[in-house]
């Protein structure tokens, strides 16, 4: 690696949030270990019931390691982030997280970091999952349905039922992928793998690293202790205050969704909806009737079409579980909604 590029890189700490997850974790702290650029300190936390993580590691020797048991008060993939970030060294400029189910591609912290320097307004890079890219480049004189097929930048995305129905309804975002619109649900389809960096509002758990001064500055909000779903877009948003977040497509990794450590579907359909809408009012504190009007009327039509997988997906009883969660997590909005705060440190 060239000696200039060197010299100018900050240093940077690796938090790995794991639970219950030894085989994945290894695979993925091999890929680490592979890096060309590797992290100067890596911070694995662990929320883990039994000891199998601690002794997986005890048997492989990795550089630059530290692993933290934490104990139950700190469980959960929220606390032990703020667990990780607490501990992370005063001479760290950058700290990056990654879930423990993932593999990253050699240059992926190389990627990162070169983000980071190449631009001071930028303090919040994210990578994509490139086993889950579905992006095809457009064949020219081939018609598409714009009602079936996303374009952007050159590239096609073949959009799923929810967002085909929502494209005939005129209830599509209005602002491409990573944007987050008044009325919330945005893209969801990723980006094209053609090595561009497209400035953003969300970034993902999965692939995410903020310079420390955010991370000294906010950390991740206690509303979402538990399990955590959109934890991650409710930070990413806090932290547009202290300049750009973006998505490097040169960063690149592989997400597998190990699906141990989950919630049960009632709850992640609960979660959908209470977390979704908290996330909302935390960009768009006081949206108008017509920014309501749109996300209650996603947010009912998603839960019908997942109503729908009932009769044509195998997993039936998955879909009517995640289902009736949305629909409670809906009706519950009118009595308890969520309080958001600024969660300062």
């Amino acid at each position: 690696m060239d000696k200039l590029f060197m010299k100018n890189l900050p240093q940077f700490s690796l938090i790995i949030c794991t639970y219950m997850r030894p085989k994945p974790l290894l695979q993925l702290l091999q890929s680490v270990k592979e890096q060309t650029l590797y992290p100067d300190e890596i911070l694995v936390i662990d929320g883990s019931i039994n000891n199998e993580t601690q002794l997986i590691l005890n048997e492989n020797h990795f550089e630059n390691l530290h692993y933290y048991l934490v104990p139950k008060e700190h469980r959960g993939l929220t606390k032990q982030r703020n667990f990780g970030i607490a501990r992370v060294g005063s001479n760290m400029g950058v700290v990056c997280f990654v879930d423990d189910d993932t593999v990253l591609e050699k240059d992926y912290f190389e990627e990162l970091i070169n983000t980071f320097r190449q631009n001071a307004i930028i303090t919040g890079v994210g990578g994509v999952a490139i086993n889950e890219n579905k992006w095809e480049e457009i064949v020219t004189n081939k018609g598409y349905n714009k009602n079936k097929y996303f374009s952007f930048d050159g590239f096609i995305y073949k959009e799923g039922l929810r967002n085909v129905v929502r494209n005939y309804l005129g209830l599509q975002s209005n602002l491409g992928p990573g944007k987050m619109p008044n009325y919330s649900h945005g893209r969801t389809c990723g980006f094209p793998l053609n090595n561009k960096i497209y400035e953003v509002d969300l970034l993902i758990g999965m692939s995410m690293a903020f310079r420390k001064i955010v991370v000294d500055q906010i950390q991740f909000s206690p509303y979402f202790e538990g399990y955590g779903l959109y934890e991650d877009a409710d930070f990413s948003v806090r932290a547009l205050s202290f300049g750009k977040n973006v998505i490097n497509t040169k960063v690149q990794l592989c997400h597998f969704h190990n699906p141990s450590g989950r919630p049960n579907q009632y709850q992640y359909g609960k979660m959908v909806v209470r977390n979704g809408w908290y996330v909302w009012r935390v960009k768009n504190p006081k949206p108008v009737l017509k920014d309501k009007l749109k996300w209650h009327s996603i947010t009912i039509l998603l839960t019908i079409i997942r109503f729908s997988n009932i009769f044509n997906t195998k997993k039936r009883a998955a879909a009517f579980t995640e289902a009736l969660g949305r629909t409670v997590g809906w009706w519950s909005l009118i009595l308890n909604k969520p309080k958001t705060q600024l969660n300062l440190k």
